[in-house]
Order: C-alpha cells, then structure tokens, then sequence
C-alpha cells in the first residue's frame, strides 16, 4: 500500500508541472500565421514573460524584425502591439494559448483578422 501510494506521489509530481508550464506559459518561440487582404502572413514569433507583462518580436524573414509593445498576460490570454514597419499602421492583438497553440484577432485600421501561432519545435 505504502509503495502504491508512493508510486501515485511521484508521478504526480513530474506530471503536474509540465502540464501547468504548458498550458499558461506564453514563453517561446512560435510559428505565426494570419491571412489578410494581401494574402497570408508567416512569421517566428520569440516571446519572453516576465510576470504579468510580455516582451518580444515578429520575425518575418528578409530583415524585417516588429517588436512587441505593451504586451500583457493573464492567465493563457496574451495582448499587445505591434507596429507595422514603417508603414504607420499598429496591430492591436489579443490571443488566447491552450498548450501548444494560440488563438487570436488582429484589429487595424477597422478590419479584424483571426491569426494562430503553434510552438516551433
């Protein structure tokens, strides 16, 4: 009974912290993808928490780094900024993650566009 119960407390306890790390952790390097009016967009997206707050940058290859501005957690929810380039046009974005995935909208200028992430491996 005693080893049984032993067994029972470890594997809680090896499970039990990877399951919370990845459902709630925004950390990462991750795979983006959104379809606009141009066409679809793809990036590498480097994310970094430091509590409630998020920093990082869209990668889209050929030179073009965005960086992430005002960027928050809460809970598996992420928002924040991004800015087009020079264009002079600012994404507000919204995602919620579950595990290995992200799920959000991106608003511009009036239009709305639902965009997905999944962790680069």
């Amino acid at each position: 009974m005693k080893a049984r119960l032993f067994a029972i407390l470890i594997t809680t306890f090896f499970a039990l912290p990877s399951t919370l790390f990845a459902q709630d952790s925004a950390d990462g390097l991750w795979n983006f993808v959104m379809t606009g009016p141009a066409g679809e967009v793809t990036a590498v997206v480097d994310i970094y928490s430091d509590g409630s707050v998020i920093i990082g940058q869209f990668d889209l290859g050929d030179g073009r780094i965005w960086p992430i501005s005002n960027g928050t957690l809460n809970g598996n929810t992420i928002s924040f900024s991004l800015a087009r380039g020079d264009s002079g046009v600012t994404y507000q974005m919204t995602a919620t993650i579950e595990g290995d995935k992200a799920t959000g909208k991106a608003t511009a200028m009036g239009t709305t566009a639902e965009w997905a992430m999944t962790r680069a491996e």
